[in-house]
């Protein structure tokens, strides 16, 4: 087996892609992870697509409403510049988010596994089933596929 493809904000493969404009219309909650002082500063998260993720201190833990258990960390500092509060503890994301398939990564190859290095840790993932999406402050992550299909729309 191939070794993963690994991607980072800064790799120079980023700028040569085809990203194009998506928006979600999608209400989802949110909540501050906020440990007290004597407890740890960090949190593993375990994501809904499957990847391991670190939370610290201050970030937001997002989730769609239907799935409460299914958290996500989003930097605080990010969060801030791409969702808007509808009401306590509900959101919606403002910001375009930018998508390519990660197939484009790959030279088309659906079955390879690319290890995409987010803020959070990295998410190995197979090409054929994510997109790579790149947020309002070039930081990449993988976004499942099967999830764009059914929430995001072209911006264009």
């Amino acid at each position: 087996m191939k070794e993963p493809i690994s991607l980072t904000s800064d790799d120079p493969i980023i700028a040569s892609l085809n990203f194009r404009p998506y928006r979600s219309m999608v209400k989802r909650g949110v909540f501050s992870f906020s440990p007290a002082k004597n407890e740890p500063q960090t949190k593993q998260i375990s994501t809904p697509w499957g990847a391991q993720l670190i939370a610290k201190n201050g970030d937001m833990l997002v989730f769609e409403l239907d799935q409460p258990n299914d958290v996500w960390p989003v930097d605080a500092e990010i969060f801030d510049a791409s969702y808007m509060m509808l009401e306590p503890g509900v959101c919606i994301k403002r910001a375009v988010t930018l998508l390519v398939p990660l197939t484009d990564v790959t030279e088309g190859d659906a079955d390879r596994m690319v290890a995409v290095n987010t803020l959070e840790g990295v998410e190995t993932v197979r090409a054929g089933d994510f997109y790579l999406a790149k947020g309002v402050k070039g930081e990449i992550w993988a976004y499942p596929l099967e999830k764009a299909n059914e929430i995001m729309r072209p911006a264009e």
